[in-house]
């Protein structure tokens, strides 16, 4: 048995923490707003399978520019921030080469195959059912171009993944969702994707499981120092605490923590916006996406999430609740039953890589820290499988499986 620390009590900490408690370890967590609303909780409640693709690729280099002239397009920066930014937007042009986008695809790919059985362990082990349904997913476009190039991509996805897809026309689709009442050419159903029904009910599950069986303390790691003892954790208001091994996993916030270990690392937050509606009158069979607009619509527990695009800005950057807005109002061309008011909105940080995969693996000069973030969009669907590979990794060390997952590709 060994004493663990990890930094972060969000989706990702809380699984790694689920399974090294499975191992026998006494882990605590720390978390600096354990009861705050983070990216773990405000995301659109998607198991994502088929999105192997990453945010880096040439069609959205493409796209980039004209998304960049609308404010409250699917993609926006804060250009007071481009000076931080710089480096990580530099990064995220090398990636979107032929050659990294297919690397990338890859590495996601093999964490995707493990994606849904590695959700079905951990609910298993905490003891949590009912909280995800095989829904499928629908993806509607404004022209019978978009649907029959996206019915494409998205098949040669499922051939490698081993699901069902579909061509709708527009009236197949407002089959499947009759509140598509407004015009669009058609859509493409994939059965790749299934729902949560309450993202913040299933991390306050996790989060009550590990503060059963080990300890949870309400602070923010600043730093962490290597000792010949052990790893200590300085945070905030705490008596500094020593460990046999510890985990970084604190969102875009793991970059401090990082860098105070001598290492470079390219982590940015892909700002995400939404609008949750509770007790809605309007009805959705299944979680539609919106793909040329960047946001999707899910059907949660007694609600309904009208959430996505990205923000490039610093951290503390004020949110801009407009872009919220926004989303609802292009929603409302295709489904005029939402409401205009009655919604809660929110903003999150999706840490994120510029070639869209995650750090999974161990620091390269002391095997006694891992390292388990950046995400981006992914945290809900890869959480699972991340926490059951950083217990390994603490317990066997580095694989060749995780090696594109290393934090090595940024020194």
């Amino acid at each position: 048995m060994a004493r663990i620390g990890i930094a972060g009590a969000g989706i990702i900490g809380c699984a790694a923490a689920v399974h090294l408690i499975d191992q026998g370890h006494e882990v605590t967590v720390f978390e600096k707003d354990i009861g705050g609303l983070p990216a773990s909780v405000g995301n659109a409640g998607i198991l994502a399978v088929p999105e192997i693709d990453p945010l880096a690729r040439p069609d959205m280099i493409l796209s980039a520019p004209k998304w960049l002239l609308d404010p409250l397009g699917p993609l926006t920066l804060r250009w007071q921030d481009l000076p931080a930014l710089t480096p990580w937007l530099v990064n995220l042009l090398m990636a979107a080469t032929p050659a990294r986008v297919e690397r990338s695809r890859a590495a996601l790919l093999g964490l995707m195959r493990q994606a849904l059985a590695a959700h079905d362990d951990l609910a298993r082990m905490t003891g949590l059912t009912g909280h995800m349904t095989p829904s499928g997913a629908l993806t509607i476009f404004d022209s019978e171009k978009a649907v029959e190039a996206a019915f494409r991509h998205e098949s040669e996805n499922a051939a490698l993944l081993g699901y069902a897809v579909e061509k709708l026309d527009a009236a197949q689709a407002r089959s499947r969702v009759p509140a598509l009442e407004g015009n669009f050419a058609g859509g493409v159903f994939s059965a790749g994707y299934q729902t949560f029904l309450d993202p913040l009910a299933l991390l306050r599950h996790l989060q009550a499981y590990v503060r059963q069986r080990g300890t949870v303390v309400d602070a923010e790691v600043q730093s962490v120092r290597q000792e010949n003892s052990g790893v200590t954790f300085l945070a905030r208001g705490q008596t500094p605490m020593t460990f046999d091994k510890v985990v970084i996993s604190a969102g875009v916030w793991s970059r401090t923590l990082v860098r105070g270990l001598g290492m470079k690392v390219l982590l940015e937050n892909e700002r995400g916006y939404n609008t949750t509606f509770t007790d809605p009158q309007l009805t959705l069979e299944l979680p539609v996406f919106f793909a040329e607009h960047g946001f999707v619509a899910t059907p949660l527990k007694d609600a309904l999430r009208v959430g996505g695009a990205v923000e490039l800005a610093k951290p503390e950057a004020p949110a801009n609740y407009a872009r919220a807005a926004a989303m609802r109002q292009k929603m409302r061309r295709y489904v005029p039953s939402l409401p205009e008011t009655g919604g809660t909105e929110w903003m999150g940080r999706r840490p994120s890589t510029p070639d869209s995969v995650p750090v999974i693996g161990l620091c390269p000069h002391d095997p006694r820290i891992a390292l388990a973030f950046g995400h981006g969009h992914l945290g809900l669907t890869l959480s699972a499988v991340t926490g059951r590979k950083i217990a390994e990794l603490l317990k066997s060390g580095e694989t060749e499986e995780l090696a594109p997952f290393s934090i090595q590709r940024f020194q």
